[in-house]
């Protein structure tokens, strides 16, 4: 079997779904296109949600050492200075991706990821119907199943029948500040918004503090957005320069950040219809985390909802795949695995029967949020805070999902 990934939230899928495969005797091969295990962009808000994923795993006793408890949360508008609170609903604490990353792929075997490995297109054989992957220098990789965790331009999900993800007019620049005396800050989640623009921070432990700041643009802008990125300096005197009328410290918090973790990205979404209509596999190719319901992170739901599609789908294909009396390896009491092709369809197909209702509820909700936070109309404004109002009243209904025993 074939996990391919790329990126950030990718990356984090396909290790979650390594490990996955790998405590149901499932063999795997990562495929991953960087010559290192990297993150892109400096952290991860982790819900309650994302926990209980991270306890199948096994790995969520080794990330709670690594980041504090949030303890509570506060919006505020500039310059007027109103408060509301921010509502949790459980356990959420900030942690830094690399730190995710390499608490999961730590005890995977040493032959379990192949680096520089680019996969530039996905079929499947005509003859065999086995998945082939073609890689960027020409090579190709037969597979029993493949698990595209390839990110929001996966060359997987074109295949399996997805259209391109949307674009939102609005981006965001993240970044870390380490204050090594110490930063006193509460343990607290908090945001400030102005005019289009809002900063938002939590600490990650006593000295690291995790900031964003989201801004609207219009076409014109995205251009001169994309040529900022590429030059931190200018990327961080963009955003401090913008940030009239904030507060001193939270100026001073940005301006003091390490330019190595400051980094711009453009959000990219999965329409939620899409989600409910369009089918997420073919053959023995499915798709998973951000290649599948690509979302931006007004929730920040993205990475633990990636957590909740490798629980699923490793529990789906240990219930589909059958013990037979020839296999392609042997599975934890030696009995030997067999990766029939029906087997795998009707595990893909549960898979997708599963996660479809989850997924289209936080694309759409997140839908919305993106909508009152970009839309330049303000009739979808309007409408899209009545069906908020309507649909998810509950703030922190999202978080109380459990995807279930591994």
């Amino acid at each position: 079997m074939c996990i391919n990934l790329r990126d950030c939230f990718p990356r984090m899928s396909k290790l979650s779904f390594f490990t996955t495969k790998c405590r149901k005797g499932i063999r795997s091969l990562v495929l991953e296109g960087s010559d290192t295990l990297r993150a892109t962009g400096a952290a991860i808000i982790m819900q309650p949600n994302g926990w209980r994923a991270l306890d199948q795993l096994g790995v969520a006793s080794k990330l709670r050492k690594t980041a504090n408890a949030i303890e509570s949360g506060r919006f505020i508008t500039i310059p007027d200075g109103k408060q509301e609170p921010i509502p949790l609903g459980g356990e959420l604490r900030c942690l830094r991706r690399m730190d995710l990353i390499n608490v999961l792929a730590e005890d995977l075997p040493s032959n379990a990821i192949r680096f520089g490995c680019r996969v530039v297109s996905v079929e499947l054989d005509p003859t065999t119907s086995r998945p082939l992957l073609h890689l960027d220098d020409g090579g190709t990789i037969k597979a029993k199943m493949v698990i595209g965790c390839d990110g929001v331009r996966s060359v997987v999900a074109s295949m399996v029948g997805l259209n391109k993800t949307g674009l939102y007019s609005i981006d965001v620049t993240r970044g870390f500040t380490r204050c090594e005396d110490g930063h006193g800050l509460e343990k607290e989640f908090v945001v400030m918004s102005k005019d289009g623009l809002q900063l938002g921070w939590l600490p990650v432990d006593d000295r690291l503090v995790y900031w964003f700041v989201t801004q609207k643009w219009t076409s014109p802008d995205l251009d001169s957005r994309v040529t900022l990125a590429k030059d931190p300096m200018l990327l961080k005197s963009s955003i401090v320069e913008a940030m009239n009328d904030f507060p001193t410290d939270a100026i001073q918090m940005v301006s003091d950040s390490d330019l190595s973790t400051v980094q711009w990205t453009e959000l990219r979404y999965r329409p939620p219809w899409e989600i409910l209509r369009r089918s997420f596999w073919k053959g023995a190719v499915v798709v998973a985390g951000d290649a599948m319901h690509s979302m931006a992170p007004f929730l920040a739901q993205g990475g633990a909802a990636s957590l909740e599609d490798a629980v699923v789908l490793a529990r789906c294909l240990a219930k589909k795949i059958k013990l037979a009396t020839v296999g392609v390896h042997r599975g934890p009491r030696g009995r030997p695995l067999s990766f029939e092709k029906p087997a795998v369809e009707e595990a893909f197909e549960q898979f997708s029967k599963e996660r479809r209702a989850r997924v289209f509820w936080l694309t759409m909700e997140t839908f919305f949020v993106g909508s009152i936070l970009g839309s330049s109309s303000g009739i979808i404004k309007l409408l899209a805070v009545l069906f908020m109002a309507i649909l998810f009243s509950d703030k922190t209904g999202h978080t109380r999902y459990d995807c279930g025993r591994l």
